[in-house]
């Protein structure tokens, strides 16, 4: 306790810094951040930037970088994009801003990037489910996990998947988004013998659309896989991040 009030005092640690290490999670005027999510779950706090005011996502994503070293931030629109981009620019001018469809991940100069000896796949039944598979993508590189993305292989047209199936087979874990009848991921679960998170995208229409029928369809699956929430990229990258780890793990 009295090396980090004495750290605060002179300046080395800012009081940002001492409540995260004291109680492992930070409160400001938007919330509170878990800063200790990562050494206790293997996976960090994610920024949900849907419903939230662009200063409200600012505060919060300077509370990440001040206490972790780098921010995730999800479903962010153009505007808070633009607000973290010129708030950052003074905070924290030596911050990289990587953006993927409406996820966005924030590294400040001397944060250190994990690496994982372990492969997620990363794959799309369409160009519709880009921005999902975006989603997850962004969380499994910031784990370090190296990615093979393989988009647009629709059961509409069963060839394009199956000149995959050797990409498919080589990875240690697939993370599949489909929308529609959500037909991808059972059809890919019964070639490989990886772990598969299946990801109903909504997208689609009429009965069972918004990802209601690719989600049933998904949960009914004769093959064995796991099943996320409708458009839940987050989840589905972080499920697969604890896979990569526990690979990475046993191979070191």
């Amino acid at each position: 306790m009295r090396e980090l009030l004495e750290a605060v005092a002179d300046g080395s640690l800012s009081p940002a810094e001492a409540e995260a290490e004291l109680r492992g999670y930070v409160t400001d005027d938007a919330g509170r951040f878990d800063a200790a999510r990562q050494q206790r779950r293997g996976i960090p706090e994610a920024i949900l930037a849907e419903g939230k005011s662009p200063p409200q996502v600012v505060a919060l994503a300077e509370t990440a970088l001040e206490t972790t070293g780098r921010a995730l931030v999800t479903r962010a629109a153009d505007r808070q994009v633009e607000a973290l981009e010129s708030s950052l620019g003074e905070t924290f001018p030596d911050a990289t801003v990587e953006r993927r469809g409406s996820t966005v991940r924030i590294v400040t100069a001397d944060y250190e990037a994990p690496s994982l000896s372990a492969t997620v796949g990363i794959v799309t039944a369409g160009t519709v489910d880009g921005p999902v598979a975006d989603e997850a993508e962004v969380v499994c590189l910031d784990a370090g996990a190296t990615i093979d993305r393989i988009d647009d292989v629709g059961v509409a047209a069963l060839d394009r998947t199956l000149d995959q199936v050797d990409r498919l087979r080589e990875v240690d874990v697939l993370i599949v988004a489909a929308g529609r009848e959500g037909a991808l991921p059972t059809v890919i679960a019964g070639l490989v013998d990886t772990p598969v998170i299946a990801v109903p995208v909504s997208s689609g229409y009429g009965h069972g659309g918004d990802g209601e029928a690719a989600l049933a369809g998904m949960l009914q699956s004769c093959t064995v896989l796991s099943v996320v929430n409708i458009d839940a990229g987050f989840v589905a990258g972080a499920q697969a991040t604890l896979i990569a780890r526990a690979i990475d793990g046993a191979r070191g």
